[in-house]
């Protein structure tokens, strides 16, 4: 069997690969404070006895697109957004830390301060926020939780907790299977009090939607390029039978 079979093979397996990171990233497009997936594709020579004679695609993913997404005014005062560098860090379904961009926070009837996605937001106490019953929650640039508890008046104001804002070296970030950040080596980053936050806004993944579906375009393309190169390889199989049953 021609061995263009098994080149034209790899390749359209990796471009599947390539169009699921795509996929992924497409569909976050309007997810809060998304970063983007990034891929790229390397040559992998045939290693063996002889001369290489083949070179096979690999899909990769070399890391996270960090850059900031737009921030967009909501009004609401629980919704944060991060002016500039840093990360909010916010509890994981494994009871680890993590690090997010998304600040659309909400307190549960239990009184446990989340975001959109459920992950219990980590102050600077050492664990996740809790608040009394409050008729008013206000968060300050510096992360500093302020609430008005439950039948005071509006002079009577107390400080809770200050959400635990981190800016760690994006070279030690890596992005998790549930979308948060964590540092590579697993430790927990300290809090970082030259982060400050935007009240009332919240900011958006920094997916360009124009760029993903011209990326998924020309993934189909390629993918129709390697399906047309299987069939020529069969093609050429079954000429070269025919050839075979002739002499």
């Amino acid at each position: 069997m021609d061995r263009m079979l098994y080149i034209a093979m790899s390749g359209a397996s990796q471009t599947m690969l390539a169009q699921g990171v795509n996929a992924h990233n497409l569909a976050n497009a309007t997810t809060t404070g998304f970063r983007e997936d990034l891929l790229s594709f390397t040559d992998e020579g045939l290693q063996g006895d002889g001369f290489p004679s083949r070179v096979y695609a690999a899909a990769d993913q070399p890391g996270v697109n960090l850059q900031p997404g737009s921030i967009m005014t909501t009004g609401n005062e629980l919704d944060v957004a991060i002016n500039g560098p840093g990360w909010i860090a916010v509890r994981a379904a494994d009871g680890t830390e993590g690090y997010t961009r998304a600040g659309d926070l909400r307190v549960l009837p239990t009184g446990e301060l989340v975001n959109g996605a459920g992950h219990a937001v980590m102050g600077n106490s050492g664990g996740p926020i809790a608040l009394p019953p409050s008729e008013k929650v206000e968060v300050g640039v510096d992360g500093t939780i302020t609430v008005r508890p439950s039948g005071q008046t509006p002079a009577a104001l107390a400080v809770v907790d200050r959400i635990k804002l981190v800016n760690p070296d994006p070279a030690q970030l890596v992005k998790g299977p549930d979308g948060l950040m964590r540092l590579s080596d697993g430790a927990a980053a300290p809090p970082d009090a030259a982060v400050t936050l935007v009240s009332g806004a919240l900011e958006g993944s920094n997916v360009n939607t124009l760029d993903a579906m011209v990326n998924m375009i020309e993934l189909a393309r390629q993918f129709e390029l390697q399906v047309q190169l299987m069939k020529t390889a069969e093609e050429n199989d079954q000429s070269s039978t025919q050839i075979m049953n002739i002499a």
